[in-house]
């Protein structure tokens, strides 16, 4: 089965039609093109706003015409994110989208379901000729997965409605009405390199397997960093043997979970054997810890060339392998307020050692400014204290809850009605542009929802079909009372 052949047939249309676009953060000129063609297309009022959002209004149809104006928004760009073995060119190539049973996910890479699920519903709904629903004004935002400069640098004198429904979430049964703020936190440090020793040999050693995932909804899983794991390992062999390291190369992308780390370095010829053997002793002691939740781990060591290659000198090797390790992961604080929320957390994304320069990216989170300034400067801290420089940028605000939110009422009220449970009222971990969007358009009141989607933000990425459905006639629905 193709995709263009699911149900609802108009939303997986434009799924298929929007995946075939190249469209990663900050580069998203096409998409912006291909959203601007459809709108005009249409016959719709389609303008572009200065940074690059764009905006379709449509009348009202059918017995909702009269009714009140709503906004409707998603972002336009995706990660792009794929296997090692994966031969891919994001820049150049369409999403190659597999149907597995009630799923549907792509080949080795991001499927782009966040947020293009979303803006497929979107476009259903304008390019419908059927289908009531009041007057709308569909907002589509860039760069939300890099530092949501679409929604920051947003116009909101376009806009009129007074109900906003983000189409963003990753639960079919989830009605979200807060978010965490982020800020990102960037380090630089220059270090000395010396030739290595003599009689060396190089080895690389790889942490590859892990699940990886999105580190603001995956934070709390228990998921493994390869970052914080390569730094355990090198850690401990640098405790039973004369280590030299070459390069650290761990990560991708500022919000996503490591999944993969790699490493170079040497040891005297004579030390081979012991290196294997430690590398296998803490291989082996991860291994079990974390066989719950990460069953194809691989932590491997092979021979390599490092033939002409120079080596982090010992004391800033020390001052690095440091830092990495005191450096906070994870959940930092459990929400008091809120069972079961994330309030804050950090995640260590990338690390690079090469060439003479040691860098480091995390993000932090929390839906506290409070406690995001606080795991910021926890950060921070951590790698002045050996020297570094730090920069802190991307910071935006968090999405204080309204549990009196007459949409939320209304929602959770057809919720109950259509399928005879009740809807998770949550606030999220995961940094939604709501936050930032309230800002602009003050007096709005929003609540997001969307269906269920999985491993977002990696090449396990998925997006279940029959809650694709069920979002579908929820979002329906859901118009049809707000008239």
């Amino acid at each position: 089965m193709e995709v263009r052949s699911l149900e609802p047939k108009g939303l997986w249309n434009h799924f298929a039609d929007l995946n075939a676009v190249p469209r990663p953060s900050k580069k998203e000129e096409r998409v912006i093109e291909f959203m601007m063609n459809f709108g005009k297309e249409l016959g719709l009022e389609t303008l572009k706003d200065a940074i690059g959002n764009v905006v379709i209004k449509k009348p009202g149809a059918l017995h909702l015409a009269n009714a009140q104006t709503i906004i409707m928004q998603s972002h336009l760009d995706m990660v792009h994110q794929k296997n090692n073995d994966t031969v891919f060119d994001f820049d150049k190539q369409g999403i190659d989208m597999i149907v597995d049973g009630d799923w549907v996910k792509a080949n080795g890479t991001t499927l782009g379901a966040d947020n293009g699920i979303g803006v497929a519903a979107i476009m259903a709904l304008l390019s419908s000729t059927d289908i009531a629903h009041p007057p709308i004004e569909a907002m589509f935002t860039i760069d939300e997965e890099t530092g949501m400069t679409g929604a920051k640098e947003l116009d909101g004198k376009n806009f009129s409605g007074k109900i906003l429904l983000n189409l963003d979430t990753e639960d079919d049964d989830e009605l979200s009405i807060g978010c965490a703020g982020g800020i990102d936190t960037n380090t630089s440090y220059k270090y000395k390199q010396e030739p290595l020793n003599a009689d060396s040999e190089g080895f690389t050693l790889k942490v590859k397997g892990l699940m990886g995932g999105h580190s603001g909804m995956d934070i709390d899983k228990g998921r493994g960093n390869a970052n914080k794991m390569m730094t355990r390992v090198l850690y401990h062999l640098r405790s039973v043997v004369d280590v030299q390291l070459v390069e650290f190369d761990g990560g991708s992308l500022r919000n996503a979970i490591p999944r993969e780390a790699t490493v170079r370095l040497a040891v005297h010829k004579d030390a081979s054997k012991v290196l294997m053997a430690e590398v296998e002793k803490i291989a082996d002691q991860i291994k079990v810890e974390y066989k719950t939740v990460e069953a194809n781990l691989q932590i491997v060591l092979e021979e390599t060339d490092v033939t002409g290659a120079k080596a982090v000198e010992v004391h800033d090797m020390v001052k690095i392998l440091n830092a990495l390790y005191a450096v906070p992961n994870g959940v930092y604080r459990m929400s008091p307020d809120i069972a079961d929320l994330v309030e804050c957390s950090s995640s260590l994304a990338r690390v690079i050692v090469k060439d003479g320069d040691f860098i480091t990216q995390s993000l932090q989170r929390s839906s506290v400014e409070s406690s995001k300034d606080d795991i910021a400067n926890t950060i921070r801290a951590n790698f002045e204290n050996m020297g570094a420089s730090v920069v802190q940028s991307g910071d935006y605000p968090g999405w204080q809850p309204n549990p009196n939110s007459k949409i939320l009422n209304v929602m959770a009220d057809l919720y109950r009605e259509m399928y005879k449970e009740e809807p998770q009222i949550k606030a999220c971990h995961a940094g939604l542009e709501c936050g930032i969007l309230s800002q602009h358009l003050p007096g709005v009141d929003m609540i997001s929802f969307g269906p269920n989607i999985r491993a977002a933000h990696s090449p396990d990425e998925k997006v279940q079909i029959s809650s694709v459905q069920k979002f579908w006639d929820y979002l329906l629905e859901t118009l049809n009372r707000l008239n």
